[in-house]
């Protein structure tokens, strides 16, 4: 929140366009939810369970984080008080982290799924890890959200500054500040962003390099293999199945990573050099920040499930009201499952 008003104007584009983020990180995320919990075949897939666990966290950053930041931005005043504020900035701490973390896992889960042999991935990923990774996607942003912030650790030394900021005498209005001194910001973007970050590159471009070189050691076995009677062989369907699909899913993963830093990189950038710079960023150019971050809530349903097949068939049985067209065909007919590809000699399950 900032001093700087909005004009007219301004704000009725700003109320749109934060309305429409709102609605559709809410009906996206709970449509992700609802799939899950009404199809047996998509609960079979651990990897569903951290896309779950993160459309709950992005369905509460846009009903308890983003409608009273919007009313705020528009009416230009915080009319709920202080200690609404501090619970307010705590949710918002807690929930974006918590949603960055659930991202990251779901790099490491298919990164373990696709890079490493099955018995590797069934070792690695146990039910009892992933209740451990998804409580640590919960637990870990309570240590820099509600118990820093209602502590006041974020606010030592500025207390007068942020003081200050609170109170506009020229227009009479409050404001929800929320400032962090130099040790609370590096630490606070680094556990919410940086770790991720890096860990996210890491395994991403492991997967990536893995499905490029899956995708020519296929070519190049169909070349050296082609069929002289002019008959396409199975193996030969199954081989342009699995190219197909490991190349998407390369780039698949580029998209993913690119929409993730365009979204979350400006914020957490401006969080660590702000303190450095006396604190004269903009309010304008926070604000641009800080919701640019929440988009990413609407998005990660588009890029987690709306991407996958399985996801969009579900999809269309809830929006058809369960239209047989859209049912899975039955598996007794089915030789080869169109989401598994053979790596290293081994068949995985691509996510």
């Amino acid at each position: 929140s900032s001093s700087e008003g909005f004009g007219v104007a301004e704000k009725i584009v700003l109320l749109t366009f934060i309305s429409a983020v709102i609605l559709m990180a809410i009906l996206g995320n709970l449509l992700v939810m609802v799939a899950v919990c009404r199809d047996r075949q998509l609960r079979k897939i651990k990897t569903n369970y951290f896309i779950v666990s993160l459309a709950f966290a992005d369905l509460l950053v846009s009903v308890l984080v983003m409608p009273f930041g919007a009313i705020e931005l528009v009416q230009d005043n915080w009319i709920y008080g202080e200690m609404f504020c501090l619970v307010r900035t705590s949710l918002d701490v807690l929930l974006t982290t918590a949603s960055i973390l659930h991202l990251c896992c779901i790099s490491l889960d298919r990164y373990y799924a696709i890079c490493c042999q099955p018995l590797v991935y069934r070792n690695k990923m146990t039910p009892l890890r992933i209740a451990v990774m998804l409580g640590g996607c919960w637990v870990i942003p309570t240590f820099i959200s509600f118990l820093p912030i209602m502590q006041g650790w974020n606010s030592i030394g500025i207390i007068d500054l942020i003081q200050q900021r609170q109170f506009n005498k020229a227009s009479n209005s409050t404001y929800c500040i929320f400032m962090v001194n130099k040790p609370y910001a590096i630490t606070c973007s680094v556990v919410a962003f940086y770790i991720p970050f890096f860990l996210m590159v890491l395994a991403y471009y492991r997967i990536y390099i893995t499905a490029r070189e899956h995708a020519r050691q296929i070519q190049v076995l169909q070349r050296a293999g082609a069929p002289t009677d002019g008959r396409q062989h199975p193996p030969d369907q199954h081989s342009t199945h699995r190219m197909k699909t490991e190349t998407k899913a390369a780039k698949t993963l580029c998209i993913i990573m690119g929409c993730f830093c365009l979204c979350w990189a400006p914020f957490f950038v401006t969080n660590i050099v702000d303190p450095f710079i006396n604190y004269t960023v903009p309010g304008k150019l926070w604000t641009a920040f800080l919701w640019l971050g929440y988009i990413n809530s609407g998005l990660n349903p588009f890029l987690y499930a709306f991407l996958n097949k399985s996801f969009r068939r579900a999809f269309l049985i809830i929006l058809c009201c369960g239209d047989e067209r859209y049912r899975r065909p039955s598996i007794l007919g089915q030789t080869v499952p169109c989401s598994t590809t053979t790596i290293n000699g081994s068949t995985h399950v691509l996510r």
